[in-house]
């Protein structure tokens, strides 16, 4: 009887013991640059005695669904401004812990070469979630294409002065690199202009400059922000060994650390 009551016991104190530890943290990302910038995390917390899972998704939407639904302990992949959109929009309750990197908006073409070059009725394609859309807009806005309403949430449909008619076709960020054979323009995400080969320092006609806010951040469920295994997390992501990771490797294709 003693033997049971002593095997219970254990049952019920090695899980609640290796939950304490936290020994393991699983991150959701997109594939670039977030995956390798979690491969260096995943190094500096091994020191710490955590075991880093890395899941990768290839959508905005999905990664946030998870980490609210508690498969995930964190996701890395989004701006402040899109991770305050779903949590209006979906009723979740996830907030960020880090700011990481800054990955800017660019421009990119195979058809022209500068600005000025559009045509009047040119097609320019451009992200059709709502904070990268409003995004982009202002980013035309800022280099004088077009004028747009104020507010946040701006769509083409909130477009006040458009003088050489340009058509907006909106559609998801990941297959903006996709359409550049169709569309005369498209506001690509740097992630996914870098994995179609893409250089924005280089191939962007026009880009976010050092002032934007869309810093990348790494978030986590409210009730979760003060655990001991997303400190350390968070204490990694943002350490000098990944600052030095983003500068030599990542600055040279336009993305900039945020810390």
């Amino acid at each position: 009887m003693k033997k049971i009551v002593f095997a219970l016991l254990l049952a019920l104190v090695i899980p609640t013991a290796a939950l304490a530890a936290g020994k393991t943290i699983t991150v959701g990302v997109t594939p670039f640059p977030h995956k390798d910038i979690m491969v260096v995390v995943k190094g500096l917390l091994a020191k710490e005695g955590y075991d880093l899972q890395i899941k990768e998704f290839t959508d905005y939407v999905t990664p946030n669904v998870a980490l609210a639904e508690k498969s995930l302990d964190a996701n890395f992949f989004q701006h402040v401004p899109y991770l305050e959109n779903m949590n209006k929009e979906k009723n979740l309750n996830l907030v960020w812990v880090a700011k990481v990197h800054i990955e800017p908006l660019g421009l990119y073409s195979k058809k022209i070469k500068k600005l000025s070059e559009l045509k009047p009725g040119s097609q320019i394609a451009i992200p059709n979630d709502p904070t990268n859309c409003a995004r982009a807009l202002r980013l035309l806005e800022k280099n004088g294409l077009i004028k747009v309403k104020a507010g946040e949430m701006v769509t083409a449909k909130d477009i006040t002065s458009n003088p050489k008619k340009i058509k907006f076709r909106e559609l998801d960020a990941a297959q903006l690199p996709r359409t550049l054979d169709d569309v005369d323009a498209a506001v690509i995400n740097t992630n996914f202009a870098v994995e179609a080969k893409l250089t924005p320092s280089k191939d962007a006609i026009i880009i976010e400059g050092k002032d934007s806010p869309y810093a990348n951040v790494i978030a986590v469920r409210a009730e979760d922000k003060n655990s001991p295994a997303i400190k350390a997390l968070v204490k990694a992501a943002n350490s000098k060994e990944v600052k030095a990771y983003i500068q030599k490797n990542l600055v040279p294709k336009g993305i900039l650390p945020a810390f």
